[in-house]
């Protein structure tokens, strides 16, 4: 990330010509190769000096400058995920920036720190040791899952075991139980790696074995033999895996009496009513974890839930006495801490306690679940909003970048968006921040609490009839909501809750 805060150059491919934006997409897909001028040409459909034009009027970079920014752009995100046991070396040479002080020098011109100190900080937890029985105990009042060996088809059967380790690893580091015996788990994983086209194709689908049911498929081609591919490859197969397993377990316990409910079940059955970020979703998650805490009052994530939801209570104004909801999320958040420290977990409660206000709390537990686990797209989301929050919005541009890129589907990817708006907001770039703000509710129409910061964002950006849809849109959901209140529910910085609370009295909404 630049620090202009620009979107990555790497995903620059929508506001550009469709001829520069195939020669993009097609140094994107191969960074670490230098393509010559006229096979990009080729490639784009356009003589080489209608190409070397179009880069330089709408990117201001040659083509070889663009392929550069493109690599530091990969190490950058490389260095923040930590990779275990690669150095800055390793990941320059990966990108093909073989020079290694020209490397260092440009990157600390361009994000404000060494890479080694990028490497450092995003360094990973230890992966916990093999339980008894088979199992990789991450928590063990949680859903187990079977890794599957993967079945090598036509390639080495050592590669398929990489796979299976990488995957393994960053499962646990994401917070799940995993055995590689199918008959101690509901869910199972399994995949099959074969040649394709001098590539290794993976294919992976997680399965409900009792019900034969598909939970989610994934795909990804990677270079034979390289083991710092399968790494990310279980990153992402990971990122993949909490929200589809969550969904299987809330779906699966829907129907069931809830009288017949476990703790964790019951913690099941409320994430997606958490998770719509709705008056009405929040008032029936609350009332399922009040029931899970009963059953099992050392049940870390439905207390952690619980934490959020009465934040929820406050940041979206889904209560009138926001301050009680703050301290009682603030107390559950506390409670939650001493029980447990696994990466969902704490993730939860980064969110809860920035939404109580308690930054400082929360970019402790926050950062800590990301060093659990690098491939939590939702922890890199958490990052992002402190990022704002802090007023470093280049950062959180960025860190929104890669929770986008690790989950694109994931059901909270509409908050991404929203803290996109609100990013571009802080640096003043109006028309990026309502498009990410309306794509947001777009995405998610519950979310129409984003009209709080929507409608000034529009009067900002000189679009009025577009700012008085959005103000009805407040006036229905917050009747007799003052400008002042609305604008300072989230920890924003102070300049940008006054721009808000000044454009929504422009708007004719009551200090």
């Amino acid at each position: 990330m630049s620090a202009s805060g620009d979107a990555p150059l790497a995903d620059k491919t929508g506001a550009v010509p469709r001829g520069l934006a195939r020669a993009l997409r097609a140094m994107r897909a191969a960074p670490a190769t230098t393509p010559a001028v006229k096979d990009l040409a080729r490639t784009a459909g356009v003589s080489t000096r209608t190409l070397q034009r179009q880069f330089q009027a709408f990117l201001g970079q040659t083509p070889v400058e663009a392929l550069r920014t493109i690599r530091l752009e990969h190490a950058r995100r490389d260095l923040l995920r930590g990779e275990r046991g690669k150095s800055v070396a390793d990941i320059a040479n990966r990108w093909g920036l073989a020079h290694l002080g020209r490397f260092s020098t440009e990157y600390r011109r361009r994000y404000g720190e060494k890479p080694s100190q990028t490497l450092r900080r995003s360094s990973i937890a230890a992966v916990p040791t093999l339980g008894k029985q088979g199992v990789f105990i991450a928590s063990t009042d949680r859903t187990i899952v079977a890794v599957i060996p993967i079945e090598a088809r036509g390639i080495d059967p050592m590669v398929a075991r990489d796979i299976t380790d990488e995957l393994v690893t960053a499962l646990i580091r994401s917070g799940l139980s995993v055995t590689d015996r199918a008959d101690r788990a509901r869910y199972h994983i399994r995949g099959v790696c074969r040649p394709s086209e001098g590539q290794v194709r993976v294919l992976f689908r997680m399965l409900d074995a009792e019900s034969g049911r598909h939970v989610w498929a994934f795909q990804h081609d990677s270079d034979t033999g390289e083991n710092a591919h399968f790494e990310r490859l279980a990153l992402a197969v990971s990122a993949v895996a909490q929200p589809g397993l969550r969904k299987a377990e809330a779906e699966r316990v829907r129907l069931k009496p809830e009288s017949d409910l476990t703790a964790e079940e019951l913690t099941m059955k409320a994430w997606p009513y958490a998770t719509t970020l709705s008056a009405e979703g929040n008032r029936r998650a609350v009332e399922l974890l009040e029931r899970a805490m009963d059953r099992d009052p050392e049940h870390a994530m439905a207390i952690a839930l619980a934490a959020w939801c009465h934040a929820q209570r406050a940041v979206y104004q889904f209560a009138d006495n926001s301050s009680e909801e703050r301290a009682r999320a603030v107390d559950l958040a506390s409670r939650a801490l001493r029980i447990g420290d696994d990466s969902p977990t704490l993730v939860v409660l980064g969110n809860a306690l920035a939404c109580a206000h308690e930054l400082g709390m929360a970019e402790d537990v926050t950062r800590r679940a990301l060093q659990l686990d690098g491939s939590s797209a939702w922890a890199w989301s958490r990052v992002a909003w402190l990022e704002i929050y802090g007023g470093r919005a280049e950062a959180a541009i960025e860190h929104f970048s890669i929770s986008l890129d690790l989950a694109p589907r994931d059901p909270m990817a509409f908050n991404n968006y929203a803290g996109l708006g609100c990013s571009y907001l802080h640096i003043g770039r109006y028309s990026e921040a309502a498009r990410w703000m309306a794509r947001a509710i777009a995405d998610h129409p519950p979310a129409v609490w984003a009209h709080r910061i929507l409608c000034p964002i529009y009067l900002l950006d000189g679009n009025r009839p577009a700012a008085e849809r959005s103000l009805k849109a407040i006036k229905r959901l917050y009747p007799g909501a003052k400008a002042s209140e609305c604008a300072a529910a989230a920890p924003l910085p102070q300049s940008d809750q006054d721009l808000v609370a000044d454009g929504l009295e422009s708007m004719g909404l009551v200090g």
